[in-house]
């Protein structure tokens, strides 16, 4: 596994997408609905801060991987990684969000599956 450069805690979105195509990684999306059906990363999973908030249960990561964790800009992935921490999930979260992911050309889709946006 390559050595992250990156704040403890915290991922670039090429290290994201590496760990994610690698498949040493579950990526959580935590927008909301409309944002996620505007446009997500192809086969990231979805869990919106304010259900995580609400007491929803993160999805686990299988062994030898990471759970990281994915907004519009980085906010609202910070949040929801120090909720998951203080329940005794390990999660980190990719700085930068979708925004950043959209702007290195990386693959977003809408909920029909064609080419998607970040709102």
């Amino acid at each position: 596994m390559p050595v992250f450069p990156t704040a403890p805690g915290r991922l670039d979105v090429v290290e994201a997408h590496h760990l994610f195509r690698e498949a040493t990684a579950v990526l959580l999306d935590v927008r909301e609905s409309e944002e996620w059906q505007a446009g997500h990363i192809p086969g990231a999973r979805h869990l919106p801060l304010s259900r995580l908030a609400a007491g929803a249960k993160a999805p686990g990561a299988p062994a030898g991987s990471r759970l990281v964790l994915i907004c519009r800009s980085g906010k609202r992935s910070q949040e929801a990684v120090r909720l998951l921490r203080e329940r005794g999930t390990d999660a980190v979260d990719v700085t930068g969000g979708m925004k950043e992911w959209v702007r290195r050309g990386l693959p977003v889709q809408d909920a029909a599956g064609a080419a998607g946006t970040v709102i």
